[in-house]
């Protein structure tokens, strides 16, 4: 459909297909959802006929006359103008890669990841089901089939799978053991409020700096907020020199 096709008529007024695309194009994603469908869509264009039914009210009765709204429009107008200016001035600034790359190169302490282990495990309500279950797995059952044999987990639908976790993200006697297990070892029965858990450790990272990769897109807005702010306190204080500024105390 057209930007310009008109979808109502209000008196002399119109609300277009445009009118519309514009409204959601700056709806949050969670409310433009909300009109997505035709019904969604229907449900707006009718708030929107109420909306230039108020207008036309307004002006009708002289509204656009009363000197309060004046005074609230040009306070509007002013802070919008204000608003305007600062985007006008910042809306062009980029950060180079060599930028974010140079700074990243030259502070590297910064960007250091913690040590971090990816582990499994099997939890079941006793010590001597743990035991058994260990004893089984010292023959020809894998972990992974021990785990969605035996598990109270829900992790046992991926072989007892918890992924990669830090230091303080599991409760400490599991996390204990964890961070002490080799690649591929399996703990003894380790007990905690949960009930008794066999882990095994199947990744290990120690700390260590980040990839580039990883951090530059952060990396890249930090540096740009900090070169807009540097350039928004520049001009400010250029145009101090323009503009007088006298404050009283």
């Amino acid at each position: 459909m057209k930007e310009n096709t008109v979808l109502a008529t209000i008196g002399e007024r119109t609300i277009t297909e445009g009118d519309l695309s514009k409204i959601l194009k700056n709806l949050d994603q969670q409310r433009a959802m909300q009109f997505a469908s035709e019904e969604g869509r229907a449900r707006l264009l009718e708030e929107l006929v109420s909306q230039e039914l108020f207008y036309l009210d307004a002006k009708k009765k002289g509204l656009d006359q009363n000197p309060e709204f004046i005074d609230e429009l040009k306070l509007v107008g002013d802070n919008l103008l204000k608003q305007y200016a600062i985007n006008q001035l910042l809306k062009d600034i980029e950060i180079p890669e060599s930028e974010v790359l140079s700074y990243y190169e030259e502070n590297q302490a910064k960007f250091v990841g913690e040590a971090s282990v990816r582990a499994s495990h099997i939890l079941v309500e006793t010590l001597e089901k743990a035991q058994e279950i260990l004893a089984e797995l010292k023959g020809d059952l894998s972990f992974e089939a021990a785990a969605e044999k035996y598990s109270s987990c829900p992790s046992k639908a991926k072989g007892g799978d918890l992924g990669t976790f830090t230091r303080g993200k599991m409760v400490p006697e599991f996390e204990a053991a964890a961070f002490t297990l080799g690649i591929n070892e399996i703990s003894e029965p380790v007990k905690t409020q949960f009930g008794y858990h066999i882990i095994k450790v199947t990744e290990q990272k120690s700390p260590g700096t980040l990839p580039f990769d990883t951090v530059r897109p952060q990396l890249t807005q930090q540096l740009l907020a900090l070169k807009q702010q540097e350039i928004y306190y520049a001009q400010v204080e250029a145009l101090k020199q323009q503009f007088p500024v006298a404050i009283n105390k």
